[in-house]
C-alpha cells in the first residue's frame, strides 16, 4: 500500500552528534572499502502521530566524506568523482512513502548527485521515539539503500591486470539518523 505524505505540523531534524551516513563499495573485487560523509543536515515536515513521512529533505556536503586514507579521500573530491569545487551538495528529497510494516518503509524520491537527478527508494527501520533526558523529543530511522555510482557521474575506474574493475559499480548507503523534535 503506497501513500503520499502530505503532513504539516511538527517539524524534526537531524541530531548530528548521534546520526552517521556511510557507504561502502568494492574495491579489487574482493573487498570493500567503507566511508561516510561528516556534514549533513535534514528537515523532515511530520505530525506528531506520525514523524515517517515522504517530506524529507536530506542534504550532504561531499567535501565532508572520509575514508581513511588522505589521498584516496582527496581523489573522491575531485573532478574523477564528487567534484565538490563545482558541485557543494549531494541532496535527497522525498516524494512517496510505502509502509511496508508497523515500523519499516520504503521512501521514493529524487536523488542529486554531483549535478545528475535520479529517482532513488531508500528502505527506512523505525525506531520510534523517544524523550531524552533534557525533555527533547527525539526519534530513531535506519535507512539503508544502493545506487549506481555510473548512473550519478562517479565513475572513474581503472582495469585490473587479471581482469575485472578495481571499483564496483554499486555504491550501498547506509544512515542511522536520530531526529530531534523542533
Amino acid at each position: 500500500m503506497s501513500t503520499t505524505a502530505v503532513l504539516t505540523g511538527t517539524q524534526w531534524s537531524v541530531d548530528p552528534i548521534h546520526s552517521e551516513i556511510g557507504f561502502k563499495v568494492k574495491h579489487l573485487m574482493i573487498t570493500n572499502v567503507k566511508g561516510s560523509f561528516g556534514k549533513f543536515s535534514a528537515t523532515i515536515d511530520a505530525d506528531d502521530a506520525n514523524p515517517i513521512t515522504s517530506d524529507v529533505t536530506l542534504t550532504i556536503d561531499p567535501a565532508s566524506i572520509t575514508t581513511g586514507d588522505a589521498g584516496r579521500d582527496q581523489h573522491l573530491r575531485s573532478a574523477d568523482f564528487f567534484d565538490v569545487e563545482q558541485f557543494d551538495k549531494i541532496q535527497f528529497v522525498g516524494k512517496s512513502l510505502e509502509k511496508i510494516s508497523s515500523d519499516e518503509y520504503k521512501i521514493h524520491g529524487d536523488l542529486t548527485v554531483k549535478g545528475v537527478t535520479k529517482p532513488t527508494t531508500f528502505d527506512i527501520e523505525f525506531g520510534g521515539t523517544m524523550k531524552d533526558p533534557w525533555g527533547n523529543q527525539k526519534a530513531g530511522l535506519t535507512v539503508n539503500g544502493m545506487i549506481n555510482r555510473n548512473d550519478f557521474g562517479l565513475s572513474f575506474n581503472a582495469a585490473l591486470e587479471t581482469g575485472g574493475l578495481l571499483l564496483g559499480e554499486e555504491v550501498k548507503i547506509s544512515a542511522d539518523l536520530q531526529l530531534i523534535k523542533q
